[in-house]
Order: C-alpha cells, then sequence, then structure tokens
C-alpha cells in the first residue's frame, strides 16, 4: 500500500502493526534487516501461482461484503476453526447437496433444520472473532492483521467485542470504488497474477480482461490434472470435453497428446506461461511410445466402465475414485508419472514453466468431501520422495537449459537432502518457496536454512503466495520480504555475505527471481 494513499473509510485508529515484525531480535542483526527490507519493500508484486478467481478483475464489482471476502474462501481460517468445534455451515459455506436446491424447493424437514440458510454474514464474522484467538502464533494471524490494519485501518486484534464495529468499517470500505478488485491489485502494486484453470475453462474471464481495456496483468496457468489423473471424479467425461474442445481424437494416444498441445497452445496465446501439476507423488516414467499407448488404453478403458459403474449407481457417493482395483491405481499412477516427462516433453517446444506439487493426500476426510465437496480444508502432506520419483524425466531432460521445472514439497524432510542436491546440479531444475502449511515465518526461514548451503539462491525462485484470498497476497509477500531480509542479516552480522551483496540477493528473491523464473 501507497504511503500516499489512505482510505476514505474513516480515520485509521492509533493501533498499527509493529514496523519490526519477522525481524531478528538481536539490535544489531535487525538493524541490518531493517536496512535490506528498506530496498525491497516497495519493489511491485510478482504472483505467479495462485488461486485467485479471474471474474473478481473481469466485472469489477464491488466485494459483497467482510465475510464472504475474507472467512468463506480460506481453508487456512476454516479447518483451523473446523479441529475446534465448529461447523462450516456457521462459517457460511453450504453443503454441496443444498448448494443446487431452490428456495422454492426446500422441503419442510429440511427448513426446520436450517440446513438450507446459511447465516447472515454478520453472523460469520461474529463466530469468526470469537474464535480468533486459536489463530495466536499462526501466519493467518499475522496475515488477517496486516489486512485489517493496511488494507482497512482497523484495529487490530479482533475480538469478539470489536467484531461489528470492525465489520462495519470493512464493509463501508468495500462500498467505496478504491475498494473494488482492479482499484486493490493497482494499490498493492502487483505487477502480474496468475490464476490456475483447467484445460476444460474456455478462459472467458481472462479474454473479457483483456478486452476491457484495462493494463492491469492477468495470466492463467495450465493445470491440466482433471485429464491427467484418472483417479480424478469425472474423468472419462472431461477427456470427452477436451476431444470436443479441441477436435482431437482423445481415444487414442496420439490424439490425446495432441489435444493438450491444443490447449497448451490456447492457454500461451491468452497469455500464460506456465502449467501446474498437482500430483499425489512426485513419481514420473519414461516408457518406451508403445508401453505409453497400451497404458492410455487400459486407463481410458478403466475410466469408462467406472463412470458406467457411477451411472449405474454403483458408485461410493460423491467423492467415490475413478479407479478401484489395485491393477486399476498402479497404471494410474504410472500414467500420471508418464504425463508428467510428456508435460516436459511439451514444455521444451511451447516455452511453458512447469511447476509439480506433490506431496499433498488430498480430501483426506472422506465425509467431509461427500457433504462439501473438494478443498475443505483437509488436504495433508505426505512423505514424499524425489530422488528416485524424478530420476527418468531428469534422465530425459534434466539437462535441457531451455526447460525449467520448479518444484515444491510439503514434505521440509526433503529439503536439505533430496531437492537442493538436485537443484544444485540439474539445470533444468529450480526450487520453489515452501508453500501451503509452510509460507509462515519458520517455513520461510527454514526453507532458506535447508536449501541456501547446497542450492544457492539463484536455484530457487523467490515466493510464490498460492492463495484463494486476494487480500493476502500482499500481506504474504511482505512476510516473506521480511523473513528473506531477516536470513541475509545473519549471513551479513556473521561476516559471510557484504551487505551490498546482501541487498542484491534481496532484490532477486522478492522480484527478479520469480519474474525469470516464470518468464513474466
Amino acid at each position: 500500500m501507497s504511503d500516499s494513499e489512505s482510505s476514505s473509510c474513516g480515520a485509521p485508529p492509533a493501533a498499527a502493526l509493529n514496523p519490526d515484525r519477522l525481524f531478528p531480535a538481536d539490535p544489531a542483526t535487525r538493524a541490518i534487516a531493517r536496512r535490506l527490507y528498506s530496498t525491497v519493500h516497495r519493489l511491485p508484486i510478482i504472483s505467479p501461482h495462485g488461486h485467485t478467481d479471474p471474474r473478481w478483475f473481469a466485472d469489477n464489482a464491488a466485494f459483497s461484503d467482510p465475510a464472504t471476502l475474507l472467512i468463506t474462501p480460506d481453508h487456512y481460517i476454516f479447518r483451523m476453526l473446523y479441529s475446534q468445534g465448529v461447523r462450516l455451515e456457521e462459517l457460511g459455506i453450504v453443503p454441496q447437496h443444498t448448494a443446487s436446491v431452490s428456495a422454492r424447493g426446500r422441503s419442510a424437514s429440511a427448513r426446520a433444520a436450517g440446513a438450507l440458510d446459511p447465516p447472515d454474514p454478520r453472523s460469520v464474522w461474529r463466530r469468526f472473532a470469537e474464535h480468533y484467538r486459536l489463530f495466536r502464533g499462526t501466519p493467518t494471524r499475522l496475515w488477517f492483521d496486516w489486512v485489517l490494519a493496511e488494507v482497512f485501518g482497523a484495529e487490530t486484534p479482533l475480538t469478539a467485542a470489536n467484531a461489528d464495529r470492525i465489520f462495519d468499517r470493512i464493509a463501508a470500505c468495500l462500498a467505496e470504488p478504491a475498494y473494488r478488485p482492479r482499484a486493490l491489485f493497482e494499490r498493492f502494486n502487483i505487477e502480474v497474477l496468475a490464476t490456475t484453470e483447467s484445460p476444460l475453462d474456455g478462459l472467458e474471464q481472462h479474454e473479457r480482461i483483456r478486452a476491457s481495456g484495462w493494463p492491469g496483468r492477468i495470466v492463467s496457468a495450465y493445470r491440466p490434472d482433471p485429464v491427467v489423473d484418472p483417479e480424478t471424479p469425472g474423468f472419462a467425461a472431461s477427456l470427452e470435453r477436451l476431444g470436443v474442445l479441441t477436435g482431437e481424437d482423445v481415444s487414442s494416444w496420439h490424439g490425446y497428446l495432441a489435444a493438450h498441445r491444443a490447449r497448451r497452445a490456447f492457454f500461451a496465446r491468452m497469455g500464460a506461461t506456465s502449467t501446474d501439476h498437482g500430483h499425489p507423488t512426485a513419481r514420473t516414467a519414461d516408457l518406451p511410445a508403445g508401453d505409453a499407448e497400451a497404458l492410455f488404453r487400459r486407463v481410458v478403458a478403466e475410466a469408462r466402465r467406472g463412470a458406467r459403474r457411477a451411472a449405474a449407481g454403483s458408485a461410493r457417493g460423491s467423492g467415490a475414485r475413478a479407479v478401484g482395483t489395485r491393477s486399476a491405481a498402479d497404471d494410474a499412477e504410472l500414467f500420471r508419472a508418464q504425463m508428467l516427462t510428456e508435460m516436459a516433453r511439451m514444455s521444451l517446444d511451447d516455452g511453458l514453466v512447469m511447476q509439480l506439487h506433490p506431496g499433498s493426500w488430498r480430501n483426506h476426510n472422506a465425509a467431509l468431501l461427500a457433504r462439501f465437496g473438494p478443498n475443505m480444508g483437509a488436504d495433508i502432506p505426505m512423505q514424499t520422495d524425489y530422488v528416485g520419483a524424478l530420476r527418468p524425466l531428469l534422465e530425459r531432460f534434466g539437462n535441457e537449459r531451455s526447460l525449467t521445472l520448479i518444484v515444491f514439497t510439503l514434505d521440509e524432510s526433503a529439503y536439505s537432502r533430496e531437492l537442493a542436491p538436485l537443484a544444485g546440479h540439474y539445470p533444468a531444475l529450480k526450487l520453489g518457496p515452501a508453500w501451503w502449511f509452510h509460507d509462515s515465518p519458520e517455513g520461510l526461514m527454514r526453507f532458506r536454512e535447508q536449501t541456501t548451503e547446497t542450492a544457492g539462491f539463484y536455484n530457487t525462485v523467490g515466493f510464490n503466495d498460492d492463495t484463494r484470498a486476494f487480500l493476502s497476497i500482499p500481506a504474504r509477500h511482505d512476510a516473506a520480504r521480511r523473513i528473506d531480509c531477516a536470513f541475509l542479516a545473519r549471513l551479513v552480522a556473521e561476516h559471510r555475505l557484504p551487505e551490498d551483496e546482501a541487498a542484491d540477493v534481496a532484490a532477486a528473491l522478492a522480484y527478479h527471481l520469480p519474474k525469470a523464473a516464470y518468464r513474466l
């Protein structure tokens, strides 16, 4: 937020965030961190991968209310509240089976149970405020306090006593033109923001943004998981849709790969510079062409059988997996592995940067998945192998300087043991920063401590905010810049790095490395 800008929705409160937050406790080292931070805190934000909704910027409509904007879409928030016994319905999250039922069609029993009547936004906000203490010491508290103070000029921390006052203040702000999505994008000094879309997405919202003449740069990233992972519900139907969109025969291996190339080219024309792959593991494979084709035929046949079983009512609920047998599950894992290598091959042709986000057991809470659908805060990190898993791909393409494969992990034990040595050797491989559960002050610091000695700074790609919560993007980048400056200050204080070089590194991590790595 620019110092020259101020909110017109009321005078800011006396309380403010401590300017030395996240800096070292030692006064001398803190002073170095403060100096380094002063050189980078105004640099533009490069947000190369996230899950914000492009419709916000296409419509540029006012955000509806504080709760819908800040609480309901943020799994960092509601997963913590859920763990403490707060029902998701109390936070405005509507169960799947009721979201599609119109008010006119509600049954008397459902109305009596209140299942179809989500609470009003103020009630959601009050419920959140009553439990805000649960976030003490968490990155969510850090980000949320930043948003309250820096974006809305509101007092911190949020409490049950000031909940209504803060709600009213934010609601008044959101009614102003200065708080529309495009204005906030500019106010946050975001140079480019990448959303993430399926190959089946027509990118209509991105087209509307481009046609509007607004200069803000919003691009997409190609996320092929729905048509690459045979265990994704609806895989067979998604495959058919891919064929319709591209005019390719996706029942054949050749046509299937051609369909991916066509959609990747479409995404690139719309400004995308990267692909993103959220596989359960980092496994890759490099099968002979005949074996890959035979594998594809088996995977498609099993997916179609699964679709027929689901249509006949034999599937186990909305979250049922498309692949049921052990051999089919093995084929699914091998197919995902082969497709990572195929995607690397395509990236050499079209220049799209690859991102790999493995190691999450998605939707671990089956009951929550069945009731509310995916992305309900139940994605849990798993132990992940990289050295053996990535070797087939790296054997084929790891020495290619024109390929960029950015690897992330939720398994922090792999940083120093596997990922830093790999990135410190293979030209194609770069390390994504700590993300998701670990894009926290401690997680970001551990990332630097465990990777720098072996991979250096320049085999990493800065910071990646990876969030659905738009207003937390600048808060997350500010925290990352402070932690990087704190780490660099320690190197300077220990006479391991001159301060002028540390300033160069700080700028690289904050801006230059992500911009270059993502070809933005």
